[in-house]
């Protein structure tokens, strides 16, 4: 059960962090053509980060999920 609900968590926070990446472009408070606004800067550089850093979190999380099949197959083999 705290596994599915920390997967689903690092999920919503990289959609999260997905929607940081578009929603200058997508409401429209960049101005098309023009230079970037402080508020796109923040929303690029933080919703990045937070994109990333869920997604490492997620592939960290599956390695270590395969890596415990893995053991529990080799044990029921021997």
């Amino acid at each position: 059960m705290k596994a599915k609900l920390g997967v689903s968590a690092l999920v919503l926070l990289f959609l999260g962090g997905l929607w940081l990446v578009a929603a200058p472009f997508a409401v429209g408070y960049q101005p098309r053509g023009a230079g970037y606004v402080d508020a796109t800067v923040n929303d690029l550089w933080l919703g990045g980060s937070i994109a990333v850093l869920s997604f490492v979190s997620l592939v960290v999380y599956a390695a270590d999920a395969l890596r415990e099949l893995a053991r529990r197959g080799k044990h029921a083999d021997a």
